[in-house]
């Protein structure tokens, strides 16, 4: 796993689920009373139209609220097959690149949690599945000395991440997080560990920022501060980065 802060939290599940507007009564019923029996005011109903009618204006979002769901499940189908035969990124061409940029984005605008921040679902151990950080993919490294998973790990009490390499290098990188807003945090590395042993100091410079914009219970999508996207998947719920 590469150490730049490219990759903060993701090398870093944002939050609220989606406010339903209160239902919009016409103005012309503003006045009206509402009596346990349900009755028709003539002046409270002016043009003449049923009460049932009425009803079915005024409850017609619901329809595009449960779609919603619908909706972010088939962009998760889209994005996990447009990026399943780019190697998580390193094979991708500048089409592919801007093909999954464009789902993701698509994906991002339905987000079920708008404070990820707040949320229990960013604790646990994430699998890094594409990104278009070249440092993260070490495009430059023949592929047989390239790391074959990358995960990074988010306590959310703690604010505390952790970045882990696996094989061959089995690197590690832990680092402090401080919250901007509901969905942005500062990451500043504090500690490296080579071969997953040796505890290096990080220096000063070793900071970055990470952008949450979609988190649920399966898929998480960032972005960082220097532009590149991550997408990475939820492989342990119950890991926690240590103390």
């Amino acid at each position: 796993m590469a150490l730049s802060s490219s990759f903060p939290l993701t090398t870093p599940r944002s939050t609220a689920l989606t406010t339903v507007k209160p239902f919009l009564f016409p103005a012309s019923l503003a006045n009206c009373h509402f009596p346990v029996k349900p009755t028709i005011h003539k002046d409270c109903n002016p043009s003449g139209n049923s009460a049932p009618e009425k009803w079915r204006a005024n409850v017609s979002f619901f329809p595009a609220f449960l779609n919603q769901g619908k909706n972010a499940e088939k962009l998760k189908e889209d994005l996990l097959e447009a990026i399943a035969p780019l190697d998580r990124g390193a094979e991708a061409t500048p089409e592919d690149q801007q093909r999954v940029d464009q789902i993701a984005r698509k994906l991002e605008a339905v987000n079920p949690i708008k404070e990820p921040l707040k949320s229990d679902l960013l604790n646990g151990k994430w699998e890094l599945i594409y990104t278009t950080s070249r440092s993260i993919l070490q495009t430059e490294r023949p592929k047989f000395v390239r790391s074959v998973k990358n995960y990074q790990a988010i306590n959310v009490d703690t604010l505390r991440a952790q970045n882990l390499e696996s094989w061959p290098f089995f690197n590690q990188v832990t680092a402090d997080l401080t919250p901007l807003n509901a969905r942005k945090v500062a990451v500043k590395f504090d500690y490296f560990k080579i071969a997953g042993l040796i505890p290096v100091k990080a220096p000063g410079r070793a900071r970055g920022e990470l952008d949450i914009t979609y988190l649920d219970e399966e898929l998480r999508i960032s972005r960082g501060d220097l532009g590149n996207l991550f997408i990475l998947k939820m492989v342990d719920p119950s890991y926690r980065v240590p103390a």
